[in-house]
C-alpha cells in the first residue's frame, strides 16, 4: 500500500494520538519493505523479524514526534539500520568474549596438563637418578642437570673423557628403561626428548 504524503501524515497524526488501527495500517504496509532491508543487512530471517518488530515498536513510542518525520519509509529504514547494527555490534562483542574465554580455558587447560606432566616427569627422573649407580648419577647430575661439557665433568672428576662419555651413555640408557617402565606412550615420547 502507498501512501501520499498527506496520506501518511494523517495515519502518523492518528499513530500519535495512540490509533492502533492506523499503527496496524502503518505496520502492514512497511513491515516486508523494512523486513526485506533488514534480512539484506543480517542475513537472518529471526534476527530481521527482531529488528523490524523493534523498529516499529520505536514508531509506536514516538508519540506527537511523528508528526516531523517527512518520509516514513526512509525513517523506518535508518531505525532498522541502527537496530541492526546494534545486534551485529552485540553478536561480535558475544563472539569476541567467547573467543577469548576459549583461548583463556584452553591456556589454563593446557598449561595445566603440561605443568602436571612436567611434574611427572620431573619425579621420575629425580626417581630415576637417585637409582643409578654413584659414579653415573655424579656424572649425570654434572653432564645434564647443571650443564657441564663431558670435558669439564672430565676435568672436575678427574676422569677421561671417555669415561664420562660411557657413564652418560649407560646413565641414558638407565633412565630410558625406568620411564618405560613408569609411564604411558604419550607421556614417554614427550620424556624421550629430554635425552
Amino acid at each position: 500500500m502507498a501512501f501520499h504524503l498527506t496520506d501518511e501524515q494523517e495515519l502518523l497524526a492518528k499513530v500519535a494520538k495512540g490509533d492502533a488501527g492506523a499503527f496496524k495500517v502503518v505496520y502492514e504496509a512497511y513491515y516486508n519493505r523494512i523486513y526485506g532491508f533488514a534480512i539484506r543487512i543480517l542475513h537472518s530471517s529471526e534476527l530481521a523479524q527482531e529488528v523490524v518488530q523493534e523498529s516499529m515498536l520505536k514508531i509506536w513510542q514516538l508519540g506527537h514526534k511523528l508528526k516531523e518525520i517527512r518520509n516514513l519509509e526512509s525513517y523506518l529504514k535508518t531505525v532498522c539500520r541502527h537496530c541492526a547494527l546494534d545486534i551485529l555490534r552485540r553478536r561480535e562483542l558475544e563472539a569476541q568474549r567467547v573467543r577469548a574465554l576459549t583461548a583463556t580455558w584452553n591456556d589454563a587447560h593446557n598449561s595445566t596438563e603440561e605443568d602436571l606432566l612436567e611434574n611427572e616427569t620431573r619425579v621420575i627422573l629425580e626417581e630415576g637418578v637417585c637409582l643409578l649407580p654413584k659414579q653415573q648419577r655424579i656424572v649425570f647430575q654434572l653432564c645434564h642437570q647443571e650443564g657441564l661439557t663431558y670435558e669439564q665433568a672430565a676435568r672436575q672428576l678427574n676422569i677421561s673423557h671417555g669415561t664420562v662419555q660411557t657413564h652418560m651413555k649407560l646413565a641414558r640408557k638407565f633412565l630410558r628403561a625406568h620411564f618405560l617402565r613408569r609411564t604411558d606412550f604419550v607421556g614417554l615420547l614427550l620424556i624421550l626428548q629430554i635425552f
